[in-house]
C-alpha cells in the first residue's frame, strides 16, 4: 500500500479527532485524492459518521490475521473516500496482542501486504495511548494532533508528545508530527485565545493555521451517516474543515 500515513492521535476523549479525521478526509478526497479512513477505534464513530456496514470484517479482522486489509475496505457515499470500518470487538485486541511478539507492528504489516493505492491514509487511534494506538503510530509517517482549546488540552499535550518520543526512539524513528490543530474553538473565551497563542508561540510552524470553531452542524452530521461536505456544505464548521483539508494537502 502507497500513500502518505497519518494518525489522529490524543489521549484525551472529545477533542474532535474523530470528527476532524472524518471531515478532512472528506473534503481532501472531494480535491480528488483518493483517501483511506482507518477506523481504529472500539467506539466506532467513525464508521458510523461515514454510513460504513460495522457488522462486516474490519480492523478487528486485520489485526488477527483473520482478513487481509484489503477485504476490509467499504465505499463510502463520498467519491475518493473508502473505509476500513471497526466495532466493539476490536477491545479485544488490547488483550489478544499482549502476548504476541512484534504486536505494535501488526497494522503496519497489514499495510505493507496490501496491494490498493491511496493517496492518504488516515487512522483514527482511540482516545489512550494503549495497544491500538501505538499500532497506529508506529504505522504512520505523520501524526496529526487535534487540541481542544482549554486548560487540561496542554496537559494532554506533553503526555502525548512524551509516547510519541518513545514511538520514535524505539518503533517508528521515522515517525513525525504532521500539525497540531485547534478544535471547538469559542473566540468569545479569553481562555481559548491564551492557549492558542500558547501553543503557537511554542510549537511555530507546526499548528495549522486554521482553526475549527464550535459548530452545532458538525455534531449533527455523524447521526445522517455523512461527512460535512454532504450534510452541510454552508455552515461555519464545513468551510473551516474544507480550508483546513487544502493546508493538509499543501503540508503533508
Amino acid at each position: 500500500m502507497s500513500g502518505k500515513i497519518i494518525a489522529y492521535a490524543n489521549q484525551k476523549g472529545g477533542v474532535g479527532k474523530t470528527t476532524s479525521a472524518v471531515n478532512i478526509g472528506a473534503y481532501v478526497a472531494e480535491a480528488g485524492k483518493k483517501v483511506l479512513l482507518v477506523d481504529f477505534d472500539p467506539q466506532g464513530n467513525l464508521s458510523s459518521s461515514v454510513g460504513a456496514d460495522k457488522e462486516r470484517s474490519g480492523a478487528y479482522d486485520v489485526l488477527m490475521g483473520t482478513s487481509p486489509l484489503d477485504e476490509t475496505v467499504q465505499e463510502t457515499t463520498v467519491r475518493n473516500l473508502f473505509v476500513v470500518p471497526s466495532n466493539i470487538d476490536l477491545t479485544g485486541a488490547n488483550v489478544e496482542l499482549i502476548e504476541e511478539k512484534d504486536r505494535e507492528f501488526f497494522l503496519r504489516n497489514a499495510f505493507a501486504a496490501s496491494k490498493l493505492e491511496f493517496d492518504y491514509i488516515f487512522i483514527d487511534c482511540p482516545p489512550s495511548l494503549g495497544l491500538l494506538t501505538l499500532n497506529g503510530l508506529t504505522a504512520a509517517s505523520h501524526v496529526f494532533i487535534p487540541l481542544q482549546c482549554e486548560y487540561f488540552a496542554l496537559e494532554g499535550l506533553s503526555l502525548l508528545l512524551q509516547s510519541i518520543r518513545r514511538v520514535q526512539k524505539s518503533l517508528n524513528p521515522k515517525l513525525g508530527i504532521g500539525g497540531i490543530f485547534f478544535t471547538m474553538y469559542d473566540s468569545r473565551t479569553k481562555l481559548a485565545n491564551e492557549v492558542v497563542q500558547e501553543v503557537a508561540g511554542y510549537f511555530k510552524e507546526k499548528v495549522f493555521k486554521t482553526i475549527i470553531p464550535r459548530n452545532v452542524r458538525l455534531s449533527e452530521a455523524p447521526s445522517h451517516g455523512v461527512p460535512i461536505n454532504q450534510y452541510d456544505t454552508s455552515c461555519i464548521g464545513a468551510k473551516s474543515y474544507q480550508k483546513l483539508a487544502q493546508e493538509v494537502i499543501h503540508r503533508v
